[in-house]
This record gives C-alpha cells, structure tokens and sequence, in this order.
C-alpha cells in the first residue's frame, strides 16, 4: 500500500489490518500508552480545496501524535489556486515534503498527484471518494455491532455520491449487504453497478424496503459540497429522511450513521440524531483512530524515481 485513493484499491485483508490497527491505536491512545512515532522527522502537507472539520482536525492530531509536522494549504495559498497543473504542485512537493493529504472535488486530481508526486498521497475526500470515512464507519460498526460480516447496512440519501460509491466497494470486499434508498434519478449508473460485478448491493426507491431489517442504517446531506444551488435536486429526497417512523422498519438492535455535518430537518431528524448521538461521535472521534492507522502503514513509502 503506497497510497489511500479509494476503498476499491483496498484488499479485503488490507481493509481488516487497517482497522484492526486503528482499534489498537484507539485503546493505546486512551490508555496513554502509545509511544510509536512513524512520522518522526517527517513533514507531511494538506491540500484542501474544499472545507472541512473533522478531516482537517483529525488529521492534524493524527499527525502528531504519530511525532510528525503538518502544514495546511488551502487553494488560496498555492498555486493551484491560480491554474497551476497538478502534475507540476505534485512535482515540487515531492521533493520537499514526506506525503500529501488531499481533500478537493476532482478524484483524478489525487490520483496524479499521487503519480507525480513519488510520495503517499491520501484521499481526504473527492466527489467519487470518501475512503478515510469508510474505514472509520467500519470501526464504529465493529465496535457498536462485533462485526459487519452478514449485516445490512442500508445508505439512504444520494445514492450515487462520494459516500454511497464508496460503501459500495467496501460490499464488495467485505461480508455485509448494502440497500441504497435512493430517488431513481439518484441511483447508481447500470455501468457503474457492473463494475462492481458480483457485489452484495440492492436499489431501492422505496427508503421503507431499503430499511427494513437493516442492522446500520446510514445517510449524508442530500447535495454535496459544491452543489448547494441544485434546489431541484434537493427537492426529490422529501420521502428519504431518516426519522423515527423510518427507523421502525429497521432491525431492533440498529444503530444510526451519520459522516457529517449534518442539515437537522432534512437528511436527518433533530430527535433521531440526538437519539444516537453517542454513536454519530463516536464515528467522528473514529475518523482520527483509522487515519493514524492509514499514516502509519504509508509512513514508510518512498517513490525510487525521486
């Protein structure tokens, strides 16, 4: 593993170390124990063109703890910011920083950062990606669950957006059934669900069908970062909120998802995500658990070509 650019790269024993890493990290972590630094005498840079919380914090605790610098550049301070190719920012701070973080819109642009660049890049976060989340959900439902193998987790909201991609691939390489509850114009293409070949996931437009029985029922805001002029996109997920009268359809042993930030009111019901509160935290909290968990197997990647 030389990069995070997508939970589709990742094996199904990879998936399973990572994880397994981050849950050890976390119990070091509150035991005071954890006295390993990888990124020792290490700088690693983050390239944000999108905003962010728990991405940015998490992975700035992330990063030293495990005893490494971090700086952090938005789009205003470099370059890119006025047109400069990718290929040419990667080119440079290959040569002068130990890996790259990257949170932006275009997932092709990470994956030639990761190619120019010679270093470990991660996926902070595209419109088609979101893996470093993924890992983190994966944690909180083995905590909260014991495990995902022959679970359904249904995802509902967007069924074709950086979230919803992604818990599609994790289907694939792992044991558990994944229902989309989507409006039909927001469901996965018939070429991207061939891609996914024999995958264990269902299309539902029907959010009750998607629900029913689900042990992790999941959702994201309905319009993603860069789309938030798209009311009439916005307005075809009225019948798509996660609310109590949904979640009675679902599992009695269930727990509710959320990546956020989350819009109270639409996506989610205000009662519903204080009703798990304690596990929407606690997947956020895990997002620093699985990072470092990510940092420390790219800790020491070096490209030969620099």
């Amino acid at each position: 593993m030389n990069h995070l650019l997508s939970i589709e790269e990742l094996s199904k024993d990879l998936i399973w170390k990572l994880i397994d890493h981050a849950a050890t990290l976390k119990h070091e972590r509150n035991a005071g124990t954890h006295e390993h630094k990888p990124l020792q005498d290490q700088t690693w840079a983050m390239i944000f063109t999108k905003a962010s919380t728990r991405t940015r914090v998490s992975f700035e605790v992330g990063i030293r703890e495990l005893g490494g610098s971090v700086m952090f550049l938005s789009s205003n301070d470099i370059q890119l910011g006025r047109g400069e190719p990718i290929k040419d920012t990667a080119r440079v701070m290959g040569r002068m920083v130990h890996g790259a973080i990257i949170r932006t819109f275009a997932q092709q642009d990470v994956l030639d950062f990761a190619e120019y660049s010679g270093i470990p890049t991660i996926n902070a976060l595209t419109d088609d990606a979101h893996p470093c989340q993924i890992l983190a959900d994966l944690l909180t439902i083995r905590e909260r669950l014991g495990t995902w193998e022959n679970k359904k987790i249904a995802f509902v909201g967007d069924g074709f957006n950086n979230m919803s991609r992604s818990w599609m691939w994790a289907a694939k390489q792992l044991n558990f059934h994944l229902a989309i509850a989507a409006p039909s114009e927001c469901l996965p293409t018939t070429q991207y669900i061939e891609r996914l070949e024999s995958a264990n996931v269902s299309l539902h437009t029907d959010p009750i069908e998607a629900v029913k029985d689900a042990d992790v029922i999941n959702t994201d805001v309905w319009l993603s970062m860069g789309q938030e002029d798209q009311a009439e996109k916005e307005a075809q997920f009225d019948n798509y909120q996660v609310n109590a009268e949904l979640l009675t359809h679902a599992h009695p042993n269930h727990i509710v998802l959320h990546c956020l930030p989350a819009y109270r009111g639409k996506e989610i019901t205000d009662e519903v995500l204080e009703d798990f509160a304690d596990v929407i935290f606690q997947q956020a909290e895990n997002r620093l658990h699985a990072q470092k968990s990510i940092l420390s197997k790219l800790a020491t990647y070096k490209s030969d070509s620099l």
